[in-house]
């Protein structure tokens, strides 16, 4: 009989090239796949100046119903980086976060939209805020109480929610809970600090006990506290100095917008040259964008004061570079 070699039988050289194929592929899927993205990852990015990035990762996450991705991305949009400043983009993200329950966005959207002037829209998020103790929405949705502004007057509930928020420290809040000490009554005060004491009790401020489970930090400076409604008769959250009064130094200035063009910048500012009297424009390029800020002002609270000055434009207070 006649005997064949190996490489004589039918097929054998297509059998041999089958399995090193099998091989490969198996050696392929056996070495471990790049882990998935988290909002951790994003948040490293951001820390590191890579906005970019981080937006990048966010976004993903965001769009699959991650609420702290969507709040960081919200936020991403508020200021600036890693996109174009889009207020519109960062409040579609804000809400997205804060129907889901996060409490930072409630409060951030809240603000955002009373910087807006959006103000009864802003209420229904900061009132939900300062429910479950948010200093910040305790101090603005308590100040509209007080004033009777987009809710009914209740001066007891007011003061309770104030003092709570300047039990947490929150400084506008103490100024605020001072000028309300000069016109309510002490019964009333009391029984404030009362139900005060009672809700601080069923609601915890946040971070004062362990999360039922572990949440990354937040990426963007929370922003700063608008004033709240009416300057009497309890003095504005934030206006611890007169918003026009005029600076020759500080590191403080309030940002109007960015545009594609400085032309637009330059044209808003001349619109409220008149109100920021004594305070001039810094054109300053970030990409593609020129954002228009102005100072300088002495204090956070100076340039919120501002803010709150030019009615229905969208203004915030940054510290400058």
């Amino acid at each position: 009989m006649t005997r064949l070699a190996a490489g004589d039988y039918p097929g054998m050289k297509f059998i041999r090239f089958s399995l090193l194929l099998v091989i490969a592929t198996s050696a392929a899927s056996a070495s471990p796949a790049a882990a998935p993205k988290t909002v951790r990852d994003g948040i490293t990015a951001w820390q590191n100046a890579d906005y970019a990035s981080a937006v990048a990762i966010w976004r993903p996450l965001a769009e699959r119903g991650d609420a702290d991705a969507a709040f960081n991305l919200g936020q991403a949009y508020r200021l600036g980086r890693g996109v174009t400043v889009d207020l519109a983009q960062a409040q579609k993200w804000l809400e997205k976060s804060a129907r889901a329950g996060h409490l930072d966005a409630q409060t951030t959207l809240g603000l955002l939209l009373f910087d807006s002037g959006s103000r009864d829209s802003a209420l229904v998020w900061l009132k939900k805020a300062a429910e479950r103790g948010d200093p910040r929405a305790m101090l603005v949705y308590g100040t509209a109480l007080f004033n009777g502004d987009g809710v009914p007057r209740d001066p007891l509930m007011a003061y309770a929610y104030v003092s709570r928020s300047a039990a947490q420290g929150l400084e506008p809040a103490k100024t605020t809970l001072a000028e309300m000490d000069k016109v309510l009554p002490v019964d009333v005060r009391r029984r404030a600090v009362e139900i005060a004491l009672q809700k601080a009790a069923e609601v915890p401020a946040p971070g004062s006990k362990p999360a039922k489970a572990a949440k990354p930090a937040r990426v963007a400076a929370k922003p700063a506290v608008p004033p709240a409604v009416k300057a009497k008769p309890v003095a504005t959250p934030s206006a611890a100095a007169s918003p026009n009064q005029v600076a020759t130094a500080g590191k403080w200035r309030i940002q109007l917008g960015a545009f594609s063009k400085r032309e637009s910048a330059e044209s808003l500012y001349r619109k409220f040259s008149g109100a920021l009297a004594g305070h001039r424009p810094f054109y300053v390029a970030a990409g593609a964008v020129t954002r228009l800020q102005v100072g300088p002002y002495p204090s956070r609270a100076a340039a919120a004061a501002a803010c709150a000055s030019l009615k229905g434009q969208a203004c915030f207070p940054v510290e400058a570079k």
